[in-house]
């Protein structure tokens, strides 16, 4: 429990914690939100107009799908700075500790995972586009299509960036030596994980059996992060599992609103690409992940107690 344990260094008391997710939420939800308000405010016809499209985060203003995503990722950024902020000035530790336990990140493990992810992303589409092609309608408009490729490739990253090192790497750490078990951190993150995409459409149109999709996937990527000693594999998963979401399929229903290849026109309804994801292809994931890898000692990686380090060197961690 390698990275668990490098919470240990700098200051990690509790007020540290307090303090800095307050700091991430000023940063992500009232200074990263200000460019969001000010373009929505440009396309408003008034007061009045501007308000009703508060109601739904602005994405009724009527600006440009790729604007309006390309602003939600500076709220992102607005909160990844803030955490970063909060880690090196309020907890006195160097980024990289909540990263990896790796001297440096292994940006081979981030290409891979998203590499592997990407590809099962595009085969499962293909499979559901073949399945049932009058559920779709190809939408492929070559200059917003280039223009979302360019945002989803270059600044999508920094959104799920934002939330991997919030939950598998800043929380992951800090539950771990409150609770002692990295299990504990491990559930509570991908519940609180889960419950913050239960904001998204796609619960209100569903059900909150949209939940088994969001805790599982949280699931296995705090997995991902327990047993690699890092959040590697967890950053390129990700990103690839939203990538592949914003260019290939949209619809009126989703988070993702994007100028994607396909709209799905189908009634919304909990089938089995839902289930899919978590109950197969998660653990087939974690089967390819665990044999390239080498992962032993899942039991203690796992379940095992969190303990602090007899000897730590305070210097390697410590801005």
């Amino acid at each position: 429990m390698k990275f668990i344990q490098q919470a240990y260094s700098g200051i990690n008391q509790w007020w540290a914690y307090i303090v800095t997710i307050a700091l991430f939420l000023i940063g992500w939800q009232f200074i990263g939100i200000i460019p969001l308000i000010g373009v929505a405010y440009f396309y408003s016809d008034g007061m009045d107009d501007f308000m009703a499209s508060a109601q739904d985060n602005f994405m009724s203003a009527g600006m440009d799908s790729n604007l309006f995503l390309l602003l939600m990722i500076i709220m992102s950024l607005g909160g990844l700075l803030a955490l970063f902020l909060g880690i090196k000035t309020i907890h006195k530790r160097k980024i990289i500790t909540v990263l990896t336990s790796r001297d440096k990140i292994d940006w081979n493990r981030v290409f891979y995972s998203f590499s592997i992810w990407a590809i099962v992303g595009i085969v499962i589409t293909g499979i559901g586009y073949f399945m049932a092609p009058e559920d779709y309608v190809w939408n492929f408009k070559p200059v917003s299509f280039f223009i979302l490729v360019v945002i989803s490739f270059l600044f999508l990253p920094i959104q799920t960036t934002m939330e991997e090192v919030l939950f598998r790497g800043y929380l992951m750490q800090g539950f771990g030596i409150w609770f002692k078990k990295g299990f504990i951190a491990l559930i509570l993150t991908s519940v609180i994980f889960g419950l913050l995409h239960g904001l998204n459409p796609e619960v209100e149109k569903l059900g909150w059996i949209t939940m088994v999709y969001y805790i599982g996937t949280g699931l296995v990527l705090g997995i991902f992060t327990l047993m690699d000693e890092g959040t590697e594999l967890a950053l390129g998963f990700h990103a690839a599992n939203n990538i592949v979401a914003a260019l290939l399929v949209t619809a009126d229903w989703v988070a993702f609103q994007t100028d994607a290849l396909l709209i799905d026109v189908s009634e919304p309804s909990v089938d089995w690409q839902m289930f899919l994801p978590v109950f197969v292809l998660y653990p087939l994931i974690l089967f390819i992940f665990s044999k390239k890898y080498g992962w032993t000692n899942w039991k203690g990686k796992l379940f095992g107690t969190v303990m602090k380090p007899v000897e730590f060197n305070e210097d390697q961690f410590i801005a």
